[in-house]
């Protein structure tokens, strides 16, 4: 803004003010400051006020230059209104960063959280940005970003259904992610859906599907058992054997205290069929005493309830994946025909006790009345369990089937997948098995007391780690297997997240299947190896500072 150009000659003792009498059109009252440009005796300047002492003879021809006081540090800028629109759209781009806008398709696989609150992360550029959304667009749109994008694509992935078992902020650094929690976790191959797609369908429910036919055959063949029964789960498969033989109320069954329908099942035999369970201790290779099986046997009283069934399970889960002895698997039969007890068997992982064991999988049910086989587990089906037994058996329970919502319908799809799985994928499990035992090899071979491995006792695709629970228990490893520290990544050169199960306090469950291959392996030996070294390390700190 300028002052009038004429000038004047101020005389006496008297101060006259020199008021600004023009100001730039658009100014919006922002704080200012002035500066003048010339230096007079007898002037004073407060504000946008000038005082003259009245007799000095100055030149009122003068220019007073106006700057709004704010960060932007540019003393070239006149117009005050341009000042202003910059700061106003910077309180609109510098807007706090919000978790939703991770979700919008645009932003969809490459954005995380940045360290500020006001700041976002690109994983594919690696790169802290501004979380305005009109910024992020700008970055998502530019070339350099899609080459990038485009070429790291296939390593930020992340599976929908384990996305949320992972910390946020890691999700940053993760480019790879291993899931090791469960045989579960297996995926349809092209091989298996095209013969999926090729399969021929009917009405299930009528027992008129061709494929959900030559299915059940093609198992009770398998089993040397009479029928076989398909079904949509594992635990839907147990639940209707144990209603099957417990026909009458009252009735007791005694399983092992550490088996899956045990301690994974919800209770469902109570809950559904008013089944008592009784356990028996199960030893360390998931077998239990059969003296002691003996004395947990009650007949008829009117104080207790009467033992009707005796389960097993083969491989045994939680203890470690082991696969029954043969030899304890015929005693257990010969004294469950003396107790005129059936006995059933959970053979959710039959087929890799069958491959550990080097034999085939009817000699395992031979003593057996009944047995249940999972397919959607590691044998890669997505879906699927049978009841294997005597035809009057399968009969009812093909009753219950219907009764507790299990009667299917065009399910031939699914039941293909199971065929293919059977001829396709049982072949290599021994290949998981190697895998299991490599894993384990790599956590024995560091010597560690933090996190142990027995590694005689990996027989088949379970490898369980022992945590000392001092220095670490079994869902911090967990925790911490899944994050990607800098310094790991700076050591390994690998972003590398795996995924495991804490089944206790202090043991954590590692499931190896035909999804993973000899190079997910060796990432995770690797991984494994760092973060137990960790904790050595910091046990040996601890007792250096202690002396």
């Amino acid at each position: 803004m300028d002052l009038p150009s004429s000038s004047r000659s101020v005389k006496g003792g008297k101060k006259m003010p020199v008021l600004v009498t023009s100001m730039k059109s658009g100014y919006e009252g922002q704080p200012v400051g002035v500066t003048h440009h010339f230096t007079a005796p007898g002037m004073e300047v407060q504000g946008l006020s000038i005082s003259i002492d009245e007799g000095a003879s100055v030149s009122t021809d003068m220019v007073v230059s106006v700057q709004e006081q704010s960060e932007v540090e540019d003393s070239d800028v006149k117009d005050v209104k341009l000042i202003a629109d910059r700061k106003k759209k910077s309180r609109v781009y510098l807007q706090r960063f919000r978790k939703s806008w991770k979700e919008l398709p645009e932003f969809e696989g490459w954005l995380s959280e940045g360290n500020a609150s006001d700041k976002a992360f690109c994983i594919a550029c690696n790169k802290e940005l501004v979380a305005g959304k009109s910024e992020l667009l700008k970055h998502a749109n530019c070339k350099r970003h899609k080459r990038r994008y485009s070429d790291m694509q296939p390593n930020i992935s992340v599976p929908i259904e384990i996305s949320n078992a992972i910390a946020e902020p890691e999700l940053s650094h993760t480019q790879r992610i291993i899931d090791l929690r469960s045989d579960t976790g297996t995926r349809p191959s092209k091989a298996m859906k095209d013969f999926m797609y090729d399969a021929v369908v009917g009405d299930d429910a009528f027992q008129e599907d061709p494929t959900v036919t030559a299915l059940e055959r093609k198992v009770a063949a398998l089993l040397e058992k009479e029928a076989a029964l398909y079904v949509p789960s594992g635990t839907m498969a147990n639940l209707i054997c144990v209603l099957a033989h417990c026909w009458g109320r009252g009735s007791e069954v005694i399983v092992g205290d550490e088996s899956h329908l045990h301690q994974w099942a919800q209770g469902g035999i109570a809950q559904v069929g008013g089944v008592h369970h009784r356990t028996v201790k199960n030893l360390p290779d998931g077998t239990f005493s059969l003296s002691e099986l003996r004395t947990l046997t009650r007949d008829n009283s009117p104080f207790y309830p009467v033992t009707t069934l005796v389960c097993i399970e083969n491989t045994h889960n939680l203890k470690g994946g082991k696969a029954l002895p043969l030899e304890w698997l015929d005693e257990l039969g010969e004294m469950c025909h003396d107790l005129n007890l059936p006995l059933h068997m959970d053979g959710a992982r039959l087929m890799n006790a069958s491959v550990a064991l080097g034999t085939n999988p009817s000699r395992l049910v031979s003593s057996c009345d009944s047995v249940t086989l999972c397919l959607n587990k590691g044998l890669g089906a997505p879906m699927g369990s049978l009841v294997v037994g005597t035809k009057d058996f399968i009969a009812r329970a093909l009753s219950i089937r219907k009764v507790l919502g299990g009667s299917l319908h065009q399910v031939g799809m699914m039941a293909a997948a199971g065929i293919f799985a059977l001829d396709h994928v049982v072949p290599r499990l021994t290949w998981d098995h190697s895998h299991a035992r490599a894993i384990a090899q790599s956590v024995s071979e560091v010597h560690s007391s933090a996190v142990t491995v027995e590694l005689k006792g990996v027989q088949t695709n379970v490898v369980l780690l022992q945590c000392d629970n001092i220095r670490v228990n079994a869902k911090k490893l967990c925790q911490r297997l899944e994050s990607v520290p800098d310094r790991e990544y700076e050591d390994l050169g690998e972003k590398i997240a795996v995924l495991m199960m804490p089944i206790s306090d202090s043991v954590v469950r590692c499931m190896t299947y035909c999804d993973i291959n000899k190079d997910d392996v060796i990432a995770v030996s690797k991984k494994l190896k760092y973060v137990i070294q960790e904790y050595d390390n910091m046990m040996y700190l601890e007792y250096k500072i202690n002396v």
